[in-house]
This record gives structure tokens, C-alpha cells and sequence, in this order.
């Protein structure tokens, strides 16, 4: 698509907005549920193109993406009447009378850029957030995944009229395009050098944006924990969708005590999990493409290498990979994995881990295994991260009632429920003053000595 296309279409659903269509409750209801159908009614091909592009089995396409998109979807149509109305808030005794409160607005039309590594789940599950706030959208889905940019490209085109909401494809100088225009609001979902590229070119126009983006996630494992379960539930969230996930456990923090066990543990899990020869296993992905193969591949130190390291150019593989003695320096560690290496690194003094989490990047998510409550205190109050789990890794997403995003670093505001709608609302703040009494104090001349006792009664 060109600039003048996107500018023509982008004009066309500022029209569109303009015209009040998207506004009713009911209106933005009826458009989740078409939507709805149509996930379902598409289902399977949208796990063909996400094993195409990712390598997904059916199951975890299901669970990772298209499912949780239904659930989003679910919550809305239920709650959306809800947090759209207006909520009363206390009127300070200054302003009677009147009736104060905070009315939410759609920002108006909305742009909501997404990844390859869930690009069913990352474009729709903002774009359901949009939908149900009462915007227009157009959506740019990542041209590394293109099997499921077509799918999309097929649903929302038989959902929606292109100027309520309309997709564009295409690679770099689509994007640049889009993010030339004046949107009223941004979101984008992607890595910290996007994101960057992303904030320069909004604040242009000073558009607010939500930027979700990532960041080297730690995962600590203390000498309290359940090894056995640390190990399952942390090889689970590692490798799932070969490591390309945002909140995976980038790295591991284990301590030195129990160190030996957990990579024993983590070794029998993912055998477990995987097989013994994980690149025939047919639920077993891939990497997204050769670029991010060959980086990944750059990251393994064979002398490092304590479980797999075995790699399939042709079909762009990497085995599960847990690599043991790693310190700060090794390559690894110098950015965000987004691939199936677990470096191990270890630590003696808690103490010491906390004040060294303290000085590096805010991460997207943190990870601790521990039945130390202190442990988890410290961990839940002093440190500054996105969101997180304790005994578990990812799950904290899987959840409409939290919001979800990053801080600093890996990213600014969030969505999911309620956030998700607050994230593309503007919340009006509306004194309704009544005519029928009008105090006298606030206006010149300001002689009377009543009047100003009585001010700093009413403002006290």
C-alpha cells in the first residue's frame, strides 16, 4: 500500500469516527461478536498458518493464541457496557453544587502495530481493546509471519468495513508510512530498537502510545524452592514457541546449593517434555527465520553446552539448549535471547542478586522459585518489573482481570480487561454545575471577611 493510500484510508476512518458510528455500547458489542464467529469459524486455518510461519502444533495455537483471543473477546462483550459508563466522584463542598465525574471517550483512530513471534494474539487481542473503547483501527501486522497476516487480512476484511477498521501488510516502508501519519493513539508490540524508532515518530505529533516491548526477563531459583517443579514449569515457559516469547524466563538465576540438582532436573524435563531427539518432534517449532537462526546459533558456546545445541539449518531448528557456567561477560547475556538457550548463571547471597537486579534494565517480567517469604517479599516490593510470577513463569498474562505491560525499559502502559479498554479510553473530567444557587465568594471584590473564612471552610 502506498502513502497515499494509507493517508487516503487513514481520512477515511477519521470521517468514519467523526460520524458517531462507533460510539454505542451496543454498536461496539455487536462488532466483538462478529468478530468472534469469525476466529471460530477460521479456527483451522489459523493454526495451519501459525504452524507454517512458527512451526505451532494445532494445541498450542490454540492455547497461546487463538484462544486467548476468544477469551478477550469473551470478557469484553460482558463487560464493556460497564466500563464504558461514567463514574460519579466526590465534589469538593467549594463547587456546590454540582455533580462531578469521569466520563471515558475513544481516543478516536488508532494504530496497533504487532510481532512475528504471536502475531495472531498480539494483533487482535489490542485490536479487541480498540474495538471495544469505540475507536476505528488500522493494524500492521508483521511482514516476518505473512501465513498469518493473510488469515487476519481475510477476517478483518470479511468482518469490518475498511474505514472502521482496516489491516495493511507489508514490511519497512509500510510501517514508515503508517507511522508518518497522525494517529490518535499507538500501540505497538515489538523489540526496544523499534520501539524507540516508534516513540520518535509519535512524539512528532505528540500522540500518547502504549509500547509493549521486552527485554532480558530473569528467573531466580533459591535453595527453598521445589527443584523438581521449579524445573517443569521453567523448561515449560523456555521453550514454548521455541523460546520467542517476551515474558520467557530469559535467564536463570539459580543458587549454587541446589544448582547441580535443578540442571539435572531441567535436563529430565525437557526429555520429558520433548523427547529424546526434540528437532523430530512434530510439536516442536521453529525460529521465525534464517537471520534469527544464525544470531541464535551465535549465542551457543559448545563448551557451555550441557544439553542440546543440536540445529537444523534447513528447517530453521534449534533443540532446547541449557548451557551451565555462564557469567555476565559470555555473548549470551549481552541481549535479549527471544530463542530456546537457557543460560545458567549462579549466586551465594540472595542479598547480592537483589542489589544487582536493582542496577540493570527493568525487564518485562521476573520469575522466582522460592518458599521463602522474605524472598518473595523483597522480590514482589524492591524490584521494578513489568509483572511476574512466584513459583510459576508466563501465566500472568493469561488473565483479563491484570493488566499487562512493561516498565521502563521494556516498555510503558498496558492492557488485557480493564486495562486494555482504560488504554485506549481518554477519561473526561466533567463538572456538571447546577444553576439554581450560585455562591458569591469566588467573585471579585474580594472585601468581605465571611466570605474568606467561609473559603477556607470550604477548602479546608
Amino acid at each position: 500500500m502506498t502513502t497515499n493510500e494509507i493517508q487516503s484510508l487513514l481520512e477515511k476512518q477519521q470521517e468514519y469516527y467523526r460520524s458517531g458510528a462507533t460510539l454505542p455500547v451496543s454498536f461496539r458489542i455487536a462488532q466483538l461478536k462478529k468478530l468472534y464467529a469469525l476466529i471460530k469459524k477460521y479456527e483451522a486455518e489459523i493454526n495451519e498458518a501459525l504452524t507454517t510461519d512458527l512451526g505451532k502444533s494445532s494445541y498450542e495455537g490454540f492455547m497461546c493464541e487463538s484462544g486467548m483471543v476468544l477469551s478477550e473477546i469473551s470478557y469484553m462483550i460482558r463487560h464493556t457496557k460497564k466500563f464504558a459508563k461514567r463514574k460519579t466522584v466526590q465534589t469538593p463542598l467549594a463547587q456546590f453544587a454540582s455533580h462531578s465525574y469521569k466520563q471515558p471517550v475513544p481516543y478516536g483512530n488508532v494504530l496497533i502495530m504487532s510481532p512475528w513471534n504471536y502475531p495472531f494474539l498480539l494483533t487482535l487481542d489490542p485490536l479487541v481493546d480498540a474495538i471495544a473503547a469505540g475507536n476505528t483501527a488500522i493494524v500492521k501486522p508483521s511482514a516476518y509471519s505473512p501465513a498469518t497476516s493473510k488469515i487476519l487480512e481475510k477476517i478483518i476484511k470479511e468482518c469490518f468495513s475498511p474505514e472502521y477498521v482496516a489491516i495493511v501488510t507489508g514490511g519497512r516502508a509500510e510501517n514508515q508510512a503508517l507511522l508518518d501519519q497522525k494517529f490518535d493513539f499507538v500501540f505497538f508490540t515489538g523489540s526496544q530498537a523499534v520501539g524507540k524508532e516508534v516513540l520518535r515518530h509519535t512524539a512528532e505529533h505528540l500522540t500518547p502510545a502504549v509500547l509493549e516491548l521486552g527485554g532480558k526477563s530473569p528467573c531466580i531459583v533459591d535453595a527453598s524452592a521445589n527443584i523438581k517443579l521449579a524445573a517443569k514449569r521453567i523448561v515449560f515457559g523456555k521453550y514454548l514457541n521455541c523460546g520467542q516469547t517476551c515474558v520467557a524466563p530469559d535467564y536463570i538465576l539459580c543458587q549454587s546449593s541446589v544448582k547441580e540438582e535443578f540442571v539435572k532436573e531441567v535436563v529430565k524435563q525437557i526429555k520429558l517434555q520433548y523427547g529424546e531427539k526434540p528437532l523430530e518432534n512434530k510439536d516442536y517449532g521453529k525460529i521465525i527465520n534464517e537471520k534469527h537462526f544464525s544470531r541464535l546459533c551465535g549465542l551457543i558456546d559448545p563448551g557451555k553446552v550441557v544439553c542440546g545445541g543440536e540445529t537444523n539449518a534447513q528447517s530453521c531448528q534449534i533443540a532446547p539448549t541449557v548451557m551451565d557456567g555462564v557469567t555476565y561477560e559470555d555473548a549470551v547475556m549481552g541481549e535479549e535471547i527471544f530463542g530456546p538457550i537457557m543460560p545458567i548463571l549462579t549466586f551465594d547471597s540472595f542479598d547480592a542478586v537483589i542489589e544487582d537486579l536493582k542496577g540493570k534494565d527493568k525487564p518485562l517480567a521476573l520469575y522466582l522459585f522460592s518458599s521463602d517469604q522474605k524472598h518473595i517479599k523483597r522480590v514482589s516490593t524492591e524490584l521494578s518489573y513489568g509483572g511476574g510470577c512466584i513459583n510459576d513463569v508466563i501465566i500472568h498474562l493469561a488473565t483479563s482481570e491484570m493488566g499487562f505491560g512493561g516498565v521502563g525499559e521494556s516498555g510503558m502502559g498496558s492492557y488485557h480487561g480493564k486495562a486494555g479498554f482504560d488504554a485506549f479510553s481518554h477519561h473526561k473530567s466533567i463538572v456538571d454545575k447546577k444553576t439554581w444557587i450560585d455562591l458569591p465568594m469566588r467573585y471579585q471584590p474580594y472585601r468581605s471577611k465571611f466570605y474568606e473564612k467561609l473559603l477556607h471552610i470550604f477548602l479546608k
